[in-house]
């Protein structure tokens, strides 16, 4: 199947944190009645982020590239392709996640119901780091619009 670049020129990328390898979020749209968040998260290509875990559910949509997830140890757990669609209940299980030979473009949906953290960021030795939270993703938005 040939890859179909996504059109990127009308997105705002945002770099998440001071982390290395550098990754970039844009969020589309919080509904804040509902408490939905979706972000495009652009993942570098052949390279692995911050050890993480999702608290909460997650549904996935890979826009571009191939979405890599690996184990703590930097071992490949899952590859997903160009047009794939997950849903991700929160887990207990960490992961870093990456681009294939492309920068990976993923639409994630997060879906907290009603609680407040969403994420939580680990060192290479599992130790948090800290968490992102639903306050902290509305504020980010509010501040990406102006």
């Amino acid at each position: 199947m040939p890859e179909h670049p996504c059109d990127e020129s009308s997105l705002r990328w945002n770099r998440f944190g001071e982390f290395e390898p550098a990754f970039h979020f844009t969020i589309l749209d919080i509904d804040e009645s509902r408490r939905i968040t979706d972000v495009l998260f652009r993942l570098p290509a052949e390279a692995q982020i911050v050890l993480h875990r999702h608290l909460v559910l997650n549904h996935t949509f890979v826009v571009q590239g191939e979405h890599r997830l690996y184990e703590p140890d930097g071992s490949l757990r899952e590859a997903r392709a160009t047009g794939t669609h997950t849903v991700s209940p929160a887990s207990e299980r960490p992961h870093r996640e990456g681009g294939g030979a492309q920068d990976a473009i993923v639409h994630f949906s997060i879906r907290p119901d009603g609680a407040d953290d969403l994420y939580e960021l680990l060192d290479d030795a599992g130790n948090p780091l800290a968490r992102v939270t639903w306050p902290m993703l509305v504020e980010l938005y509010r501040a990406q619009a102006v």
